[in-house]
């Protein structure tokens, strides 16, 4: 630990000397830019190297954060999300125990959820000191977003957001040993948003050797359907009065191209769907699915995963704004609205129904969305790649009403930063200590020598909960709702071979669900529909 009296930590970066801040007994380097600000001629381009500078740049301050609109007030009393004004929004945070080169110490860095329209490394939840305290380097990286970062284009190349990410990862290869990290022990995590980045990056030929393990929190590998995104960018378009292209957005007002992205997403959720941007292939850093590429095992088998969710996603999506309650209300109507979102027959609600006998509609059809989103890919992801995949659960529940153990909860376990009043907007006052340690040990130990404290996933399909009391490995316990969907993909298949003269009518509503290339069918992954 630093004395009292020392000096504020110096480290040199390939663009120029940084100067940190030594905090409770980690030094802390907060706003290095990775690129340079992304405006101007650079405005929806790839991102291109930073200018050096000469002298040393003061490193005390979370640097400027992505354009993003706020979030609604139902969300914003459950989630942080600190605006930081400027243009140089690629940068990124490191604490470390030791900044120094010879530590060799591990890394993670960590990707921001969000939706890839909100979020950034300032949300005090993020704060890597307890990982730094812990012998491991943190770095948190801010990235562009919606619009900006994902929208699509025919006059510039896709994934600009995702090709931040590539960029920071670059420059932790380049950087991260003179701050006291191993360039060859680097772990990427994130949630959400972040954790279907990491993925991915982890299918990314361009990423290969840029880290070693990856965690993903309730998010799997997954890309958006291309004319999806094209909508989200042409209805903006239309509201703006301008061409769909990026030279022509370029020239929006930051404030007015804000809003006009807020309200043609309002009513864009993970239950209902609706226009949302997202990760699209691009033939180049994103040359197919990169889902079908992890399981098919084309890619990165030599990558440790941790992969996981929380046994109420749904809850975070459902309770603000009274969505929840409206659900219920709607009941048969919520349940065929969530068929057509997962793309299955009444088989499956009928499925959920006998198994959760007391179940509310909500209730169904949140579990619904939640397996069809979550749990099915990454069960699949883990039964592909079996010897370097750990999967978790966190099902502690939320001590304030309604919550339940929902989507974002476990953020201030992992990063141990529950007595922060941010985490206390989701988990309430009071959380367990006990818990945070076991699960903020679990992630210290996978990025230092990639085994989280459980058994790796084999035919038992070990799940390792955090919840009430002792952390316990349960065996197969999302295997009975998942098993509905095979049933369900079974009894799908056998009718449409009996059909010897197939219903036009039918027959359409079927192209419309899923393409005849379609991972799904390939994979045997029932209700996911992937288009390449």
């Amino acid at each position: 630990m630093p004395a009292a009296d020392q000096t504020d930590p110096v480290v040199r970066t390939p663009y120029g000397a940084v100067r940190g801040r030594y905090e409770r007994g980690v030094a802390v380097f907060r706003g290095l830019p990775y690129a340079a600000p992304p405006f101007g001629p650079r405005r929806f381009r790839p991102p291109v190297e930073p200018e050096p500078w000469d002298g040393v740049r003061d490193a005390g301050c979370f640097g400027p954060t992505a354009p993003k609109p706020p979030y609604s007030d139902a969300f914003a009393q459950y989630l942080s999300d600190p605006f930081v004004p400027g243009d140089d929004c690629l940068n990124l945070n490191v604490w470390t125990p030791e900044p120094a080169p010879g530590a060799r110490l591990p890394v993670v860095v960590w990707l921001h959820g969000g939706a890839l329209t909100r979020g950034s490394s300032a949300v005090p939840v993020y704060d890597g000191h307890s990982f730094a305290r812990d012998g491991v380097v943190l770095v948190s990286v801010n990235y562009r977003l919606g619009v900006e970062g994902y929208g699509l284009f025919p006059d510039v190349p896709a994934n600009p957001g995702l090709r931040d990410q590539l960029a920071a990862l670059r420059w932790v290869r380049e950087s991260i040993a003179a701050f006291g990290g191993d360039p060859d022990r680097v772990t990427l995590a994130g949630q959400s948003a972040g954790a279907i980045s990491a993925g991915a990056l982890v299918a990314a030929p361009q990423a290969r050797g840029l880290f070693r393990r990856a965690v993903l929190q309730s998010g799997p590998p997954e890309v958006s359907d291309r004319d999806k995104v094209r909508r989200m960018v042409r209805r903006m378009a239309t509201r703006l009065r301008i061409p769909a292209t990026a030279a022509a957005f370029a020239e929006v007002d930051r404030e007015l191209l804000l809003r006009t992205q807020a309200e043609v997403g309002r009513r864009s959720s993970p239950v209902v769907g609706g226009p949302a941007f997202g990760i699209v292939v691009d033939g180049d850093l994103v040359p197919r699915d990169p889902f079908a590429a992890l399981v098919e095992g084309d890619v990165a088998q030599d990558v440790d995963l941790m992969v996981g969710w929380t046994r109420d996603e749904y809850r975070l999506w459902l309770v603000p704004g009274g969505l929840l309650e409206r659900v219920d209300r709607l009941g048969a109507v919520a349940l065929a609205g969530a068929m057509a979102r997962c793309h299955c027959g009444p088989e499956v609600p009928r499925g959920y129904r006998s198994l959760y006998p007391e179940a509310r509609p909500a209730e169904i059809v949140g579990q619904m969305v939640t397996d069809h989103l979550l749990r099915l890919p990454l069960h699949r992801l883990a039964d592909a790649r079996p010897d370097h995949t750990y999967v978790y659960e966190f099902a502690w529940p939320s001590l304030l009403p309604d919550l339940g153990s929902c989507h974002a909860l476990e953020l201030g376990f992992v990063f141990d930063t529950g007595e922060a009043p941010e985490s206390a907007r989701l988990a309430g006052w009071g959380a367990p200590p006990d818990l945070a340690d076991a699960m903020h040990g679990a992630w210290v130990r996978f990025a230092t020598d990639g085994d989280p404290g459980w058994q790796h996933w084999d035919d038992s399909h070990p799940v390792h909960v955090f919840g009430d009391g002792e952390p316990h490995v349960a065996y197969g316990p999302r295997d009975p709702a998942l098993a509905v969907w095979t049933a369900d993909a079974a009894a799908r298949e056998a009718a449409a071979e009996a059909v010897a003269e197939p219903d036009p009518v039918a027959s359409g509503w079927a192209a419309r669900r899923a393409e005849p290339q379609s991972v799904v069918r390939r994979l045997r992954l029932p209700g996911r529909v992937r288009r390449p």
